[in-house]
């Protein structure tokens, strides 16, 4: 099937093939290099929806600032990249005045698929866990009930945890939160199982 699109050089109408998943997925620059970031996942924008209402349901507004997948971090000085989801606390620091790279996110949440855990995903848990001004890190499977959390000690040392039952609560001590895996697995279809919402605090 094809569709026209205007060509804004020379106005008129050119002719193309409806764009598939991978054209039009976001791009990373990692260790000075430029890579595709896998696309998302119905399951995988659920959990991100469910990360950020239950975030911004709870965590002081006036302190701290949520943002979505859109949001830029820096976490190196060759790296950018795109997380799920980021929680600064305090004042959020950017690289210029067009606010577009934040330089100090407190939380971050990345949300991965069975098919995409590989070594560059290793390479990207590394990146994170670099970066000095990150408290907490959770790495969140869309396709089984786990998430795995990193919590920083020192600038040498992480607690590492593992959440895979339904009952089990997160608490992020960074930014006085805590919520239930169930919250965030809500309307997602683990193995034919649908979960439901239940409130952690």
């Amino acid at each position: 099937m094809t569709q026209p699109i205007l060509d804004p050089v020379h106005s008129k109408q050119v002719r193309t093939q409806a764009p598939s998943r991978r054209d039009v997925g976001k791009t990373e620059f990692i260790d000075g290099n430029i890579v595709a970031k896998p696309a998302t996942n119905r399951w995988h924008s659920i959990i991100t929806t469910n990360f950020i209402t239950a975030l911004g349901s709870r965590i002081h507004r006036g302190t701290c600032e949520i943002y979505s997948q859109d949001m830029q971090v820096q976490i190196g000085r060759n790296s950018i990249c795109f997380p799920d989801v980021v929680v600064v606390n305090g004042e959020p620091v950017f690289n210029d005045d067009s606010y577009e790279v934040l330089q100090n996110p407190t939380v971050l949440i990345e949300v991965f698929s069975n098919g995409s855990r590989s070594a560059r995903q290793a390479q990207r848990v590394e990146g994170f866990l670099a970066v000095p001004k990150i408290r907490e890190f959770l790495l969140v499977n869309d396709a089984e009930m786990r998430v795995e959390h990193y919590i920083c000690q020192n600038a040498k040392t992480w607690m590492y945890r593992i959440y895979n039952e339904r009952d089990d609560v997160i608490s992020l001590e960074s930014i006085n939160c805590k919520l239930s895996l169930s919250e965030v697995y809500a309307q997602v279809h683990l193995r034919a199982q649908m979960l439901t919402s239940t409130a952690a605090n």
